[in-house]
């Protein structure tokens, strides 16, 4: 029976944060502090969590984190209008609004106000098309991890059949363009995947790579898995769980504990992409900054 090897994202985003805070130094050396503004708007309490654990690692590193909440009312006015001074604060090198934002507020408005050069989720339009065409700019970040973690596991996707399970624009678009273009890190041979797909596991089973960001918890099961395949699993669900001191545990698209037993690698959930997304962060707005030092 196979064990697959465990891709630690704890321990791969620990190794980028010390290379991020060397960064910072040199920086700072040069007179410069990358800065780091996230504005939430509303009270969802997941967005709280996430929000407090980016200011909580970029106090570790070394970044000036300002965290601007706004009430659930805010009008989409307001918000533009914010983002807009921002973008002409030279104290501030990335600019991220929290996921998702009230239902008068229109994302795709918040995304394209952002100054493409503070943009650090990567998601503008201009940075889409640079990650599209192979020139430098923001990736958005959980593909951005899950490159590095198969670059740190010396995982290999030139010449490999990768799967894409979900086709979103934070995702499963990027993170499939990544992989195929003609680069060191890519070469592969990409397919995605997604709701209107007929027989999932026929794709999924001829994965050498398969990389699932579905958002719909254990719907990957061991029998949908070719053996020895890397598993990247970036879902990940909150369930109750009333018997439990914390009352809910969090899982992911796929059924890891079967999984384990026929893959080759694969990520836990949580301990896997999660770090790893926050990590290319901090990554992201340390470069931005080394952006306006070399302009």
């Amino acid at each position: 029976m196979v064990q697959a090897k465990i891709i630690d994202g704890k321990k791969v985003a620990e190794e980028i944060q010390t290379g991020v805070i060397q960064r910072i130094e040199k920086l700072k050396e040069r007179g410069m502090t990358p800065g780091l503004t996230v504005i939430i708007v509303g009270e969802d309490p997941a967005s709280q969590v996430y929000v407090r654990m980016k200011a909580r690692d970029c106090e570790k590193v070394g970044i000036d984190e300002n965290t601007i909440e706004l009430p659930e009312d805010t009008p989409e006015k307001e918000l533009l209008d914010l983002i807009r001074k921002l973008n002409n604060n030279s104290e501030c090198h990335g600019i991220l609004v929290q996921m998702p934002v009230p239902k008068q507020i229109n994302p795709d408005n918040v995304i394209q106000t952002i100054d493409p050069s503070k943009d650090v989720d990567g998601l503008h339009p201009e940075n889409v098309g640079k990650l599209v065409t192979g020139q430098p700019g923001f990736i958005p970040c959980t593909p951005f991890g899950v490159l590095k973690m198969l670059e740190y596991y010396d995982i290999k996707a030139d010449g490999k059949d990768v799967v894409v399970v979900g086709r979103s624009n934070l995702v499963g678009k990027p993170i499939a363009n990544l992989l195929y273009q003609k680069t060191a890190s890519g070469n592969a041979t990409v397919t995605i995947c997604h709701t209107h797909t007929k027989d999932l596991a026929q794709y999924t089973r001829r994965a050498d790579i398969l990389i699932v960001a579905a958002g719909a918890p254990h719907s990957i099961t061991a029998d949908m898995i070719k053996h020895h395949a890397t598993v990247i699993d970036v879902g990940i669900s909150r369930v109750d769980t009333p018997e439990t001191k914390k009352g809910y545990k969090l899982i992911g698209d796929v059924d890891f504990e079967n999984a384990q037993k026929v893959a080759g690698y694969i990520t836990p959930v949580p301990g896997g992409v999660g770090p790893m997304t926050r990590a290319m962060l901090l990554h992201n707005t340390v470069w931005s900054a080394e952006q306006k030092v070399t302009t």
